[in-house]
């Protein structure tokens, strides 16, 4: 396909500016500097130095002998652009990271495996954040959003310099096994949430406990979008078919493989939880009606039995009674009415219908 050229015309990368030009590396954009956005550890002869140098990164890389670990947190397309000629990235693999819309996948492209991964969150409703891992067979490269940080995970208190003496492939599995078992506080709240919005449902089924139900199915979806796909990347990162990721890590991979296969069985239950939440909810609001109903044809029946009491006699006798004259008749038909409306509420309670 013409090699180089063809790359080139597709997503060519941008010229290199000089320093201190505008939209130069080096220069303030927004903020953000190749300093600020850079942090690179390089492991060589076992002493571990920094590098903040992308033409340093692509002289070490160039010794043959030294790892590295280049870190890009909220990095500018010049800064993404800059590293990945240093470590040989692929162009369409560095538009993939500059854009940060891909789904979760894994591929191999010129010999360097490219991992999208989401970290989750969920300070009111689920949030993911893309981070993008480049693995090539000297260095390992991780692009994220300041809101996932890497160093927090447990695996680094062993120390860069021990991870990476163990090769890129393993300081991967550090960071994403730090990934996933950051989705398991995530679950832990939807779990709590789920148990409480059934016991809502059961209690008090209004339309502010319908709406929390259908936020809930929406979560979901962006949920699935996330643990579905990361399923499929380490069923494919521990199937051996990828030469830089070494045996003795397959089994590393494996673990989180596992990992991911019990939350992917915790999410089939909390959508099943939820859907069976949703019918709770219309047969509360049919049972509902039904009572209404209910309560409504007793009174209609004590009333109706009253009207057609009185119907019978006439109202024409009232006046008379009313006004001292002796009308017996009158007040019979009221006591009767009074004791037939009184039998049929007692009866009507007797058989929960009041």
């Amino acid at each position: 396909m013409g090699g180089m050229s063809l790359d080139v015309q597709l997503n060519p990368y941008r010229r290199n500016p000089d320093p201190g030009e505008p939209g130069s590396p080096a220069a303030s954009e927004g903020g953000r500097t190749i300093g600020a956005a850079l942090q690179a550890h390089a492991l060589q002869a076992g002493k571990l130095v920094e590098v903040i140098d992308p033409d340093e990164i692509a002289r070490l890389i160039g010794d043959g002998s030294t790892k590295l670990w280049i870190d890009l947190t909220d990095p500018s397309p010049e800064v993404v652009e800059q590293v990945a000629r240093s470590v040989g990235l692929h162009p369409l693999v560095a538009e993939d990271i500059i854009e940060r819309n891909e789904r979760a996948k894994v591929e191999l492209i010129d010999g360097i495996i490219h991992v999208v991964m989401y970290a989750l969150t969920r300070p009111k409703e689920i949030e993911r954040h893309e981070i993008d891992f480049a693995l090539g067979r000297q260095f390992l490269l991780s692009v994220h959003p300041p809101s996932w940080d890497p160093n927090e995970a447990h695996q680094l208190k062993m120390g860069v310099a021990a991870l990476l003496e163990r090769g890129p492939d393993f300081l991967l599995w550090a960071l994403v096994d730090s990934v996933v078992d950051g989705y398991f506080p995530v679950f832990d709240t939807l779990a709590d949430e789920i148990d409480s919005l059934q016991d809502e449902v059961v209690g008090n089924a209004v339309p502010a406990t319908l709406e929390h139900v259908f936020r809930l199915k929406s979560e979901l979806v962006h949920l699935r979008h996330v643990v579905a796909p990361s399923r499929e990347i380490f069923s494919q990162l521990t199937s051996r078919e990828f030469e830089l990721i070494g045996e003795a890590q397959v089994f590393y991979f494996r673990d989180v493989y596992d990992h991911l296969i019990r939350l992917t069985d915790e999410f089939d239950s909390f959508r099943e939880l939820v859907a069976g939440t949703l019918e709770v909810y219309l047969s509360t609001i049919n049972n509902n009606l039904s009572v209404i109903m209910k309560r409504l044809t007793g009174v209609t029946v004590v009333l109706a039995g009253i009207a057609a009491l009185g119907g019978l006699f006439g109202m024409s006798e009232a006046g008379p009674a009313f006004a001292g004259q002796e009308n017996f008749g009158f007040w019979i038909v009221v006591v009767a009415s009074v004791a037939l409306a009184a039998v049929a509420i007692a009866f009507l309670r007797r058989i929960d219908w009041l």
